[in-house]
């Protein structure tokens, strides 16, 4: 296995693409945004190594992030690899129009519900609009949760990990001590849940079960989508817990000493103005909480504010 390190600084930035290969299979695990730096970027390093984009003989996606799938579709096209993505995420890979127009219209649902301002929801809009980031479409081969990918001279077993994304998947190598973890778990970051994709329902429930379940695996090192490999991943994932704990506590102070509030709102006491993607990613955090707060009785949801019902007596032991 080895590591190409692409020097985008789009969303988390510092991507990693991952070769895999023997004497007759050649594996990528993510590939990377379609813009013109990154694709020389992983052209460089795949000649580098002694390939081409045309001896790709499989792509193995964590999700449908433009960061991590960009590429697939072209790589694609040129060596008829197989790209394989959970089933959840497969539609948005092959850019399904009626796939990608429900998350346009979902988007749009919840920016509204969220509160976000007139100007804030056309900048992002002209985000979007602007960002030539989504490459070709590929032909994806959809996978499940427990499925055995044989590519590049290893066995991979599928570990879905949603919260993050809905067909978010982590893959476990055959010793079971690593894994390539995508935006499960992140050296510096905490993935962000809400924003990043709008299907997923109950995202911090679902993405706390995650979690849990890396940490069950108790992985000796991880290699993640961003950035450097992880040594302590159940301390890491540990800690990206107590971050959640943390950042229910600061939302329920604020709650409780400003009255109702929406999700921008929130949003803007957890992280100032924000432009770009994070448009949707600061109010769709702030809602991942009040959410999981709102299921668990703790606050109300009512003429599109939450209020504070009750101390939150336990909540430490729901975020677990």
């Amino acid at each position: 296995m080895d590591r190409i390190v692409l020097g985008n600084e789009e969303f988390e930035g510092r991507n990693n693409a991952y070769v895999l290969a023997d004497d007759d299979e050649l594996a990528l695990v993510d590939t990377g945004i379609a813009t013109d730096d990154i694709r020389r970027d992983l052209r460089e390093g795949l000649a580098e190594r002694g390939y081409g984009f045309a001896d790709v003989d499989d792509i193995v996606l964590t999700h449908f992030h433009v960061d991590h799938a960009g590429l697939a579709g072209e790589i694609q096209a040129e060596s008829d690899a197989t790209v394989y993505v959970h089933e959840a995420d497969a539609p948005l890979v092959a850019q399904d129009p009626d796939a990608v127009a429900a998350v346009e219209e979902r988007r749009r649902e919840l920016l509204e519900e969220w509160g976000v301002p007139d100007d804030a929801r056309a900048e992002l809009l002209a985000f979007f609009e602007s960002a030539e980031i989504e490459g070709r479409p590929a032909d994806p081969t959809p996978i499940e949760d427990g499925e055995t990918l044989a590519v590049g001279g290893r066995t991979l077993e599928t570990v879905h990990a949603p919260g993050h994304a809905a067909g978010l998947c982590c893959f476990e190598t055959e010793s079971g001590d690593e894994a390539f973890v995508g935006d499960a778990l992140l050296p510096v970051y905490t993935p962000n849940v809400g924003g990043a994709d709008v299907r997923v329902e109950r995202p911090l429930e679902r993405y706390v079960a995650t979690l849990d379940r890396l940490i069950d695996r108790d992985y000796e090192r991880v290699w993640p989508g961003h950035r450097d490999p992880i040594a302590e991943p159940t301390a890491r994932a540990d800690a990206i817990l107590e971050h959640h704990r943390e950042r229910t506590d600061t939302i329920l102070a604020f709650l409780d000493d400003h009255g109702p509030a929406d999700a921008w709102t929130v949003s803007a006491h957890l992280f100032g103005d924000l432009e770009g993607i994070h448009i949707v990613h600061g109010p769709g955090e702030a809602f991942a909480h009040l959410d999981h707060l709102r299921h668990d009785g703790v606050v109300a949801f009512e003429h599109g504010e939450y209020r504070l019902l009750e101390e939150p007596a336990g909540l430490e032991d729901e975020i677990r």
